[in-house]
């Protein structure tokens, strides 16, 4: 019966790797076909002017990025080349971490932790696009491998290779502390980590993490902490009057990233981790890893909104405790997800069904860049620039005319290496008509309206655009800078 029972479930670990192998050539293949979204242009204009730090996230993305292109060129495919390996990679840290922290048969537990993570939308989509979740849901995943190894063994090398993982994963996202507190909290609070405090590896661990986090402290202290004061900025915010209404809106997204009813399988992981902390040291480190996260989260949500993504890191750890459960519509849970997931792939890939773009946000984030740039190309000036005050959209445009200057002309440009845009310069200026009561003339010393711009799919239109014939100050602001040129 043992060797029946090993045969079976190595043929089941089999089929499993044959399964993701044919999922990450189709995920190749929508991120390959699908044009890069405003925010991931932006990340490619980072990978151009690499530093330790960006007003937004850490550098990680960027670094992603650079690594992608330079096998692949400044293409879509390239953008997004590691965000697609980096899931197939981590299904199998992923899996191997379920084998070590979870409860009940080792090899359905794997299968079902790589299944329930990869029937998210959250990883769905996150393995066709790049922004700095995809980094950080690596590291994390990587991170709880290195955790479970560490229970399993008891070896303290493996302390290592977990601070290495939350360095990396700091340098993705700065959401990456919570799950490194709540380790803490295990340390703390365990009779197994107070023994593990008593000798050196978590202190060389932690002094690993901090060390590949200094950059991005260097950089911020540099740049008047404008990167930590915009993200930590938001923790004083208190609005209880609206908290049913963002706590709500933290549920719902959940809900939807997750899909529902493998929202409904973590939210029963996380219950039994609970239940069996007390006596099972894996279970409680489960617990400790996500349950400080989710208070922050819950307490931010008193008094902001929590964008949808940012409990995304939790869900690896979700899915290990998830994935212990024997509930038997698992499948039926994950084949839900998996088919929401093609649904996006299909509208964003062929679009299908005519939608409005409030409804559609492949239309509203990534439709028709290349044609809205074809003729802002048509409109501009023998030599002379364009110009945007958005980033996403100068960055969109940077992107995709490798021959025309664009620049930028927003705050944050300051931030950043690029050259500035010398004074006294003709071009166009492209801006959405619903900022168009906000625009700042101060850049230029000559601005005319000379005509209008759509963007969308078809006769689907996503966004309109006021285009300005300008002439830059003598003495523009430093925020004004040229973009480096690319070609998808």
């Amino acid at each position: 019966m043992t060797g029946r029972a090993g045969y079976a479930d190595r043929d089941l670990l089999v089929w499993g790797g044959v399964a993701l192998g044919l999922l990450t050539v189709l995920r190749g293949i929508v991120a390959a076909c699908t044009p890069p979204s405003p925010d991931e242009a932006y990340y490619w204009v980072w990978s151009r002017a690499l530093a330790p730090g960006y007003l937004d996230h850490p550098p990680m993305v960027a670094l992603w990025i650079r690594g992608g292109t330079a096998l692949l060129g400044d293409t879509t495919l390239g953008i997004r080349l590691l965000a697609t390996l980096s899931a197939g990679v981590g299904t199998l840290f992923l899996a191997a971490a379920a084998r070590d922290l979870g409860w009940g048969l080792a090899a359905g537990r794997m299968v079902r932790a790589g299944i329930l993570l990869n029937a998210t939308l959250a990883l769905g989509i996150g393995a066709v696009t790049m922004t700095p979740d995809t980094p950080l849901l690596f590291f994390i995943t990587t991170a709880l491998w290195a955790l479970g190894r560490l229970h399993v063994t008891g070896r303290g090398g493996w302390w290592l290779v977990l601070g290495l993982a939350l360095g990396l994963a700091c340098d993705s996202k700065y959401t990456a502390v919570l799950p490194g507190a709540g380790l803490a909290f295990w340390l703390l609070g365990s009779r197994s980590g107070r023994v593990w405090l008593r000798t050196p590896w978590p202190w060389c661990a932690a002094m690993l993490a901090l060390l590949l986090f200094l950059p991005v402290i260097g950089w911020n202290a540099a740049h008047h902490w404008a990167s930590f004061v915009r993200q930590g900025g938001r923790a004083g915010d208190w609005r209880p009057a609206r908290a049913v209404q963002f706590l709500g809106e933290l549920a719902g997204g959940q809900v939807g990233l997750a899909t529902p009813l493998v929202a409904l399988f973590f939210a029963g992981g996380l219950w039994q981790a609970l239940r069996r902390a007390w006596r099972d040291d894996a279970a409680a480190l489960l617990a400790c890893w996500t349950v400080p996260a989710i208070v922050v989260f819950v307490q931010h949500a008193l008094g902001d909104r929590v964008q949808a993504n940012w409990p995304v890191l939790l869900y690896p750890g979700l899915a290990i405790a998830a994935a212990s459960l024997t509930w038997r519509f698992w499948g039926p849970a994950s084949a839900l997800g998996f088919v929401l997931t093609l649904l996006v792939y299909v509208q964003s890939t062929l679009s299908p069904v005519a939608l409005s773009p409030h409804l559609d946000i492949t239309l509203r984030q990534m439709a028709g860049w290349q044609d809205l740039a074809r003729a802002a190309d048509g409109m501009a000036p023998s030599g002379g620039f364009i110009a945007a005050d958005e980033y996403g959209l100068a960055s969109e445009l940077a992107l995709a005319l490798p021959r025309r200057p664009v620049i930028g002309i927003e705050p944050r440009w300051a931030l950043f290496d690029l050259p500035r845009a010398a004074g006294g310069q003709q071009g166009i200026f492209l801006c959405s008509e619903r900022r168009l009561r906000t625009v700042d003339p101060t850049p230029f010393s000559r601005m005319t309206r000379i005509g209008t711009l759509a963007r969308g799919r078809g006769a689907r239109l996503a966004e309109r655009y006021a285009v300005f014939r300008v002439t830059l100050a003598p003495e523009a602001p430093a925020w004004t800078a040229r973009l480096p040129s690319g070609a998808v």
